[in-house]
């Protein structure tokens, strides 16, 4: 569970394998994929511009899904304008399914009370360095076959995905900038002692729900913060926030119900806090999936990619 077991870690990833390839949208070809990640096979979204690649490759963003059933999870559905957007500003995109999501091997274990889905990033990561020409698979493994810059990769996430990108971020360095759109960037203590949906019943420790379980579980085996402090910041990549990969771009509506806007806000602050680069749009009114303002929230993310990326 510690980032320092996740930063002694190994993710070698593998090959990019297509499974299936999509209907193209308007400059760049879309892609059901798969991957290798501790042995299971993960499926993912990968889109690429049109063309020949830039010298040097694409640059390219690591997309990072938020919390959805993995019963009803598709690698298709969800997150198409977000992903669009940043595939038609001339990134290459790749969106892990996670273990246990969609047709993904594993079992589902959650965000929170596993590092499991930040490991299969760490893992897509590396395939992605790997990625040859679709069209042309059979292309072998040599730095002229590649079609990505493996030095210029950023990161997406949103909700649950913005604390696999918070955690993939002070694990390590190829992550050279980081946008999150609502996330669960509390640390442990705060997410145990202040997370609270307004839409919703309020999570407890002793909640038995499949999506709280993770609460009771570790304080009923390492103690609550105030009894493990040690622990609980072991485990929060907030405490590791200055060796963090690159600067961030936070996204936060105020009226958000399932994720509180304190955790961005307070994020920043730590930011701030170790001399690291971030900014903060907060959106007045707005959901936990910037429903209002959608447009401006996504041209604001593509512009930031494109200032550290390009």
């Amino acid at each position: 569970m510690s980032i320092e077991a996740l930063r002694k870690g190994e993710y070698p990833g593998s090959d990019i394998f297509v499974e299936q390839t999509l209907s193209s949208g308007s400059n760049y070809k879309r892609y059901i994929t798969s991957y290798k990640s501790e042995g299971l096979k993960i499926y993912g979204l990968l889109t690429v511009p049109n063309g020949t690649s830039p010298e040097g490759g694409w640059p390219v963003i690591i997309f990072n899904h938020g919390y959805i059933s993995p019963s009803i999870y598709k690698t298709t559905e969800k997150y198409i304008a977000y992903q669009d957007a940043l595939a038609l500003a001339g990134y290459t995109t790749f969106k892990s399914d996670y273990r246990g999501h969609g047709n993904s091997e594993g079992n589902a274990t959650g965000g929170y009370g596993s590092n499991a889905y930040t490991i299969d990033v760490l893992n897509a990561v590396s395939s992605i360095k790997r990625l040859k020409n679709p069209e042309n698979p059979s292309t072998p493994v040599d730095r002229s076959g590649l079609i990505v810059d493996a030095d210029r990769i950023g990161m997406w996430g949103h909700s649950m995905g913005g604390s696999i990108t918070l955690k993939s971020m002070v694990t390590t360095k190829d992550i050279k900038a980081g946008v999150i759109w609502a996330g669960v960037v509390g640390s442990y203590p705060d997410l145990i002692e202040r997370w609270r949906r307004r839409s919703g019943p309020t999570p407890t420790i002793s909640t038995n729900s499949q999506r709280g379980r993770w609460r009771r579980e570790l304080v009923d085996k390492y103690g609550d913060p105030s009894q493990n402090p040690q622990f609980w910041n072991s485990i929060s990549a907030n405490s590791y926030l200055s060796d963090i990969s690159g600067p961030l771009q936070l996204h936060h509506g105020t009226l958000d119900a399932s994720v509180p806007i304190e955790f961005s806000r307070t994020l920043e602050k730590q930011m701030t806090d170790v001399n690291k680069a971030v900014e903060l749009y907060e959106y007045t009114g707005d959901d936990h999936n910037l429903s209002k303002n959608l447009s401006l929230a996504l041209s604001r993310s593509v512009d930031f990619f494109d200032q550290y990326l390009k």
